[in-house]
């Protein structure tokens, strides 16, 4: 359907007799606007997470100007807002804590202001999710616009990975098995140019989601930050955008329980972030569609891993790009997937796929020569945690899919770093370092402190792999295994909380088992002794957090911002 003009819902503010038309057409004349350049036309917010001190975003404010170039062409006006910028290699203690916090921003700009449709555009981690929640929550015609992974690193004629192999090299200058001048080199080397991680890790995973989903144009979270192909995409988001409006077709008509479905599919296929459970099942919930762990489970062992992108394989997303790119996965997941339904391209998802194809079978696999049989992502359950917990197994030494053995309990990073190292701490090689503290108000905010560190003396000895369990996340560019996201957090009083020195705690990932070998009743002595740490904030976002995030389990958002409901339309008159 088509609609009209006047249908315009801009056309509150600036149509009419009235004072207050009168107030925002001269408004616009103050901004150097003629009544032709806007009126009867598609408003289109372009919302921009661009700051200074963002890398992924730092080609944004670059990018932004190609989509107004397409929207001028499709006859829509263009207006960009600059939102919270979400750095995750600078937002402490951890940007995790401010996504809904965009997510509010996002909802609110776009529900205020004179605005017929919305580009979203971002990638950082926690960027994404943010941009795609709160875009949810308002309902306008929306098309996301990816920042798009960095080109490949290098050091000495090695291909460097952003995340990956700043965690490796690290464990080997800890070692003693680099030089300060190696790793001074690896630092200039590891991130050349604009553009997220060009590994598999949170980034490429939610926004290859977001293409899933449908809400990105096909292909696009795959294109290098810096390829031309980026500068084209955006312009075309522009055009579509606009195209949309007029149509008439929502980001509530593209996100759908299949599309969510799909979603899955593609993040376990790709072998991806941990995070995104996290923030699929908050998306979800800003849709008012039920999503659980057990649906990850569910279908992790139906889906294999096909992508060998690193952590979970050998390449990197530049070489995924050349390889046919997300497209070209999908197109060997296309029996599994939802085909008829729709995207923002207007078409069904079965028709953005035709003509993709794999031009390397080396870096896409086929389904009769996985990575890995079932999805690498793993739910596990048990009294250490009831509500569940996650492992990225397929990257971690498949040794430890089952292991018991002691634990070495911290509690508080803060222990961690001060105990972590010293030659008195008791562990070994089969220990199960265990960080309690670290959930969504333990930490605060759930840092990426669960790529727990190996002790320097283990280093040392050649150890490179060990069991660590904690209610924090970790980087999607991590690996090794690490139990991460366990529910409920020990800062609510978790089992974690109640773990000490020596308990045995065994990983069973085939059984998708987390439990420590104690019994029932001891474990409530320990609970009965227990007392309730107090709050980390007192004042501020900080206090709004504190008081109404939800668990890991149900997506760490805000309960007042998911719950079912609308808000009415401002009064523009």
């Amino acid at each position: 359907m088509t609609l009209p003009e006047k249908g315009l819902r801009s056309a509150e503010w600036f149509e009419g007799e009235g004072l207050r038309a009168f107030s925002h057409n001269a408004r616009m004349r103050q901004l150097g606007m003629n009544p032709e350049e806007h009126l009867g036309k598609p408003v289109i917010a372009i919302l921009n997470t661009w700051s200074g001190i963002n890398p992924c975003h730092m080609h944004l404010r670059e990018r932004a100007k190609q989509v107004e170039r397409g929207v001028w062409e499709a006859g829509g006006h263009p207006l960009e807002f600059p939102v919270s910028t979400l750095s995750e290699t600078y937002q402490k203690p951890t940007p995790m804590l401010y996504r809904n916090m965009l997510s509010m921003e996002t909802e609110e700009i776009l529900r205020s202001y004179p605005v017929d449709g919305a580009v979203l555009m971002g990638g950082c981690d926690k960027t994404t999710p943010a941009l795609l929640m709160g875009a949810a929550s308002a309902g306008l015609p929306t098309v996301f616009v990816p920042a798009g992974p960095m080109l490949r690193g290098n050091w000495r004629g090695e291909r460097l990975a952003s995340g990956t192999d700043m965690w490796r090299y690290w464990d080997e200058k800890r070692a003693g098995t680099i030089s300060g001048a190696d790793w001074t080199e690896i630092q200039s080397g590891l991130a050349r140019s604009p553009g997220t991680c060009m590994t598999m890790g949170t980034a490429s995973t939610m926004t290859a989601a977001a293409e899933a989903l449908g809400l990105t144009l096909p292909g696009a979270s795959s294109i290098p930050a810096v390829d031309s192909a980026h500068y084209r995409m955006a312009a075309a988001s522009g055009m579509r955008v606009v195209e949309m409006v007029r149509e008439g077709l929502t980001i509530g008509d593209v996100l759908s329980p299949d599309a969510y479905e799909d979603a899955i599919r593609t993040v376990l296929a790709l072998g991806g972030s941990t995070n995104s459970y996290i923030h699929l099942i908050a998306m979800a919930g800003r849709s008012q569609i039920s999503l659980s762990l057990d649906d990850f489970d569910r279908l992790s062992r139906e889906v294999p891993v096909l992508a060998s992108v690193q952590p979970a394989g050998s390449y990197l997303m530049e070489d995924f790009y050349y390889a046919g790119g997300l497209r070209g996965l999908l197109s060997r997941l296309r029996d599994s997937l939802h085909l008829k339904r729709i995207t923002v391209t207007g078409r069904t998802f079965g028709e953005d796929l035709e003509g993709a194809e794999v031009y390397d079978s080396s870096v896409i696999r086929s389904v009769d020569d996985p990575i890995s049989a079932e999805g690498g992502l793993a739910v596990l359950r048990g009294n250490l945690a009831p509500d569940g917990a996650v492992i990225k197994y397929v990257a971690a030494e498949p040794s430890l899919w089952k292991h018991t053995g002691p634990a070495v309990v911290f509690h508080g990073y803060k222990d961690l770093q001060a105990r972590i190292n010293s030659p008195d701490l008791e562990v070994t090689r089969d220990s199960v370092i265990v960080l309690a503290g670290g959930g969504p108000k333990g930490g605060p905010g759930m840092p990426e402190y669960g790529m727990l560190p190996i002790p320097d003396k283990l280093l040392r000895e050649g150890v490179r792999d060990m069991v660590r369990v904690s209610d924090a996340r970790m980087s999607g560019t991590s690996y090794g295994a690490c139990v991460l996201h366990v529910a409920p957090e020990a800062h609510v009083g978790g089992p974690l909380a109640l773990v000490r020195d020596g308990d045995l705690v065994t990983l069973d990932v085939e059984a998708r088992v987390l439990r420590v070998e104690i019994s029932d009743e001891e474990m409530e002595r320990r609970r009965a002794a227990w007392t309730v740490p107090p709050p980390k904030f007192e004042r501020g976002y900080g206090a709004l957090y504190y008081e109404h995030i939800t668990q890991a389990n149900e997506g760490c958002d805000f309960e007042f911002l998911s719950r079912p409901g609308q808000n009415p339309e401002p009064n523009a008159h």
